[in-house]
């Protein structure tokens, strides 16, 4: 049964059932404490919480996640992937256990013919928590599963939570063996190889406090209305129902790698080594692909550094299995391909897809380049420090800043007769993940903030937002808080976040900032808003200062917007809607949005782009976005289905999380996007839109700045009296500009040279004279002084070479001249062969000077260079250089 049959298997059954139908959400999750959705009930967490109303009791979904904890072990077990399917049941107060379990038991055992998977009830094992008596009499007497074939296994295994206080219960998974050939017998609480979890039911009946572990919380009681939440691994099960051993061999990945080894020329089944990478390559390209898709684009932070992380190991591992050229191209139209059947968006995204993918394989092909460079000096170092082990931190740096994988370091290492300090590495990797690990804990205590807020919605419901129409209304007062903490009253001076039951301000969000303006109570309080969120969906919060009187929970009170803020705002929404299209129809489909942010006036628009946009095309962009807008083309804003809107081309930004009823705001015949921003009635309203730039953000990421409306006006005035002022300077005409100022620049770079070369030469007539006052320390030649401040280091360097070469015979020489350059002391100090074979090194002597001088430096035998903080050191160092020769001597 292919992976695409499971997955409408699995929809059907529950729909049929009473279930909705939830879509796959974006892998982007919806959530501060996630960068990326690694469960099937991620996106139902708000229900599961309170802080939003479920939209129907029962609801089924197959989603999207993406675990990268146990990286690597991808390729090495029989069902670690970085990506996977979770197949998903859920009940909000509805059914609960007998419901669940008898929907699994039903779906796994039932005929193939009938909808079912048609498992053997023989070969299912069950475990159920220590003291579930209530899930084991169900497994046992109302389905039929004999006592010998359920197993009681502790917290670590059997019970959930979402390590926070809040919902938990006991879990009760099913298990399927294998068969003999994968381990001994048993069941799963001996052997977890051979019977492996495909479904895990969890039984939300309690609620659990804070904790120190995952262990280690107090239940402080039973749930008001108990929940239900499955998960199936769709991959786990497809390697049941396709009768191969491991997850990488089902239908969708098995296709990856037989592309690999078509391109890299290796047999599958030859070595396990060889299989390893041959794993590691299907399972990360196809992550990589579905991150890409939902909008996640390369980089250094992040979502971003996952992406960039998964993708680097599947081109190394690609190499290490021979492959010289470029593959992701090829890998990834596989993937596109068989992925394609279940999301259909990854087809019609395929050119965007691919543009990110190909940028960042060229750009690791360049950063292998380098980082060969820093492992190879890293060597010379080691090797010449009489070492045979490569320092961690110099294996961390090449694995932190350029991207290069530990285990292609050890293998380099070991081609030079190198091991590596693993322990150390590893160490540094443990104290980043724990640093991580902190912030990542911070974040998770950001649940418990929320509460307020949430018994504001269980109490008055949703904010109903009047602002598309209006600027001004009636409202009451139904939420107050007082530094953070709910309040009957406010005082005049308090800050407080205020919660009303209507209001016309816009609450920040897609990009539009929030609206600014002023809440008057029929008291005569008057409460001045300065910033509009949305700390938990459908509840808008206007935080400001009580200017005068006090605010009392349930007065009545009007609401009233900064309209001149607003209406700027609106221009530059709308303007960065034309700016969206015009690129697309610049740059193609791959300039999808990746982030934008509209203020009074003025916004900036981020997009996909592989290279930097030209100059040239900037421009077309610009006049194309301004000719709209002499078009006078109405602006009109309408609700509909997801699913009219993908039929009348709306474009969705990446990573935005929308309901089944979207906002499509439609400019014209020119652009149609989805939005719950406010915008203009009519693009004649923006005047003008000036496109200040663009520049990389990111790998993959460009961002463009610009200017709307009055503000772009005074831009272009600015402009022009600087020009006119150029003109008047130069002595011509607007167009003669650049030719006029590249002359002038030409002649002063001419001009700057013929100084630099009279300065050198006036340096370089010093040197006779130094050398001749070579004072003799014991035998040795010594031309130590400080020269005219402002010589370069590199001219420094050149006088200490020629006065080098000007001492006459066989006498040991060392030459160690300062300089202060730029308020900082620097040292040159060269010896000849004479010197150094008496024991007197350049390097020595520079380590010595640089400390006294409040700094460091180093260099080779014959030539070094240090450098300080403290100039007027400089005569105590020169001494300090004398000693130090004076007793090699």
């Amino acid at each position: 049964m292919e992976s695409a049959e499971i997955r409408r298997r699995w929809l059907r059954f529950f729909e049929e059932r009473g279930h909705t139908v939830v879509p796959s959400a974006s892998l982007i999750a919806d959530d501060p404490t996630l960068l990326l959705v690694n469960a099937g009930m991620v996106p139902f967490k708000p229900y599961f919480l309170g802080e939003v109303k479920p939209p129907a009791p029962r609801a089924t979904s197959v989603q999207k996640c993406v675990r990268t904890p146990d990286i690597e072990e991808v390729g090495k077990t029989t069902r670690h992937g970085t990506f996977f399917q979770m197949c998903g049941n859920f009940s909000f107060g509805d059914y609960f256990k007998e419901g669940a379990i008898k929907y699994a038991w039903e779906l796994l055992t039932g005929s193939q013919a009938d909808g079912g998977y048609g498992l053997d009830p023989e070969k299912l094992w069950i475990t159920v928590y220590l003291d579930d008596d209530e899930a084991e009499r169900i497994w046992h007497e109302v389905v039929g599963v004999p006592k010998e074939r359920i197993q009681r296994l502790g917290k670590t295994e059997n019970y959930w939570s979402m390590g926070v206080p809040g919902p938990c219960g006991p879990c009760s998974e099913i298990n399927y063996d294998r068969g003999p050939e994968f381990g001994v017998e048993g069941g799963p609480a001996v052997n977890d190889e051979r019977y492996v979890e495909i479904w895990n039911l969890v039984f939300m009946q309690y609620e659990r406090g804070a904790g120190t572990s995952k262990e280690d919380f107090e239940i402080l009681g039973e749930l008001p209305s108990k929940n239900i939440d499955t998960g199936l691994g769709l991959e786990r099960l497809a390697m049941i129902l396709q009768d191969v051993p491991n997850m990488y061999e089902t239908d969708t990945l098995r296709v990856v790698i037989d592309k690999a080894t078509e391109l890299s020329g290796v047999r599958y089944g030859d070595s396990e080594a060889t299989d390893v990478s041959l794993r590691v390559v299907a399972d990360h390209i196809r992550t990589s692909t579905m991150l890409i898709g939902d909008g996640v684009t390369p980089g250094n932070e992040g979502r971003g550094y996952v992406l960039r992380r998964i993708m680097r190991r599947a081109i190394r591992n690609m190499r290490l299995l021979g492959a010289g050229g470029l593959v992701v191209g090829e890998l990834l139209d596989v993937v596109i391909k068989t992925m394609g059947q279940q999301y259909p968006e990854l087809l019609e995204d395929r050119r965007r897809i691919e543009t990110v993918a190909l940028a960042e394989e060229a750009a690791f092909v360049k950063t292998l380049k380098a980082g060969t460079n820093i492992l190879d000096t890293a060597v010379t170092d080691t090797k010449s420090a009489g070492s045979t082990v490569l320092p961690g931190d110099k294996a961390f740096l090449l694995h932190d800043t350029w991207g290069f994988p530990i285990d292609l370091t050890l293998e380099m290492a070991a081609e030079q007769g190198l091991s590596v300090d693993e322990d150390g590495f590893r160490r540094l990797m443990k104290e980043q993940r724990e640093r991580a690990k902190a912030d990542a804990q911070a974040k998770k205590s950001g649940h418990a903030d929320l509460s307020a807020y949430r018994e504001v919605a269980d109490k008055s419901g949703s904010t109903e937002f009047t602002g598309y129409g209006a600027t001004e209304g009636e409202s009451t007062v139904v939420g107050l808080l007082v530094n953070g903490a709910p309040a009957p009253a406010a005082h005049e001076g308090d800050e407080v976040e205020v919660v009303l039951d209507r209001t016309p301000f816009y609450a920040e969000g897609g990009g539009q900032l929030a609206d600014s303006g002023k809440i008057k109570l029929d008291s005569g309080a008057v409460v001045e808003v300065r910033d509009v969120q949305q700390p938990v969906p459908g509840v808008t919060v206007h935080k400001g200062v009580v200017q005068v009187g006090e605010v009392v929970l349930g007065s009545a009170a009007y609401a009233t917007i900064d309209v001149t803020r607003r209406r700027a705002i609106a221009r530059a929404h709308s303007a960065t809607h034309l700016t969206h299209q015009a690129l697309r129809d610049a740059l193609g489909p791959t300039a999808a949005q990746a982030g934008s942010e509209n203020s009074p006036g003025r916004f900036r628009f981020d997009f996909g782009s592989p290279a930097a946009v030209p100059g040239g095309v900037l421009t077309d962009v610009e006049q194309k976005i301004n000719e709209v807008l002499s078009r006078e083309l109405d602006v009109h804003a309408e609700v509909m289905s997801m699913e009219d809107a993908k039929k009348q081309g709306a474009i969705a930004e990446f990573g935005e999380k929308y309901g089944d009823r979207v906002r499509v705001v439609t400019i014209g015949d020119f652009s149609k996007e989805l939005c719950g921003g406010t915008h203009v009635h009519n693009t004649a309203q923006l005047g003008l839109v000036k496109l200040l730039g663009e520049s990389s953000i990111g790998s993959g990421v460009r961002r463009v700045e610009a200017l709307v409306g009055v503000d772009a006006y005074k831009f272009l005035a600015r402009e022009h009296t600087v020009l006119s002022q150029l003109t008047e300077l130069v002595k011509g005409r607007p167009e003669e500009l650049p030719e006029k100022i590249s002359g002038v620049l030409a002649k002063l770079k001419d001009a700057e040279k013929e100084i630099e070369k009279f300065r050198a030469e006036k340096v370089l007539q010093a040197a006779a004279g130094l050398a001749e006052g070579a004072k003799d320390v014991r035998g040795v030649a010594l031309a130590a002084g400080q020269v005219p401040d402002g010589t370069s280091a590199d001219d420094l360097r050149k006088l200490v070479l020629d006065v080098r070469g000007r001492i006459q015979g066989d006498r040991a020489a060392v030459v160690a001249l300062f300089s202060v350059a730029n308020g900082r002391p620097v040292t040159v100090i060269a010896t000849n062969e004479a010197a150094r074979e008496r024991g007197i090194k350049a390097g020595d002597l520079v380590r010595t000077a640089a400390k006294t001088l409040g700094g460091g430096g180093g260099g080779k035998p014959d030539v070094a260079q240090g450098g300080g903080q403290n100039p007027a050191a400089v005569p105590e160092a020169i001494e300090a250089v004398e000693r130090l020769v004076a007793e090699a001597a």
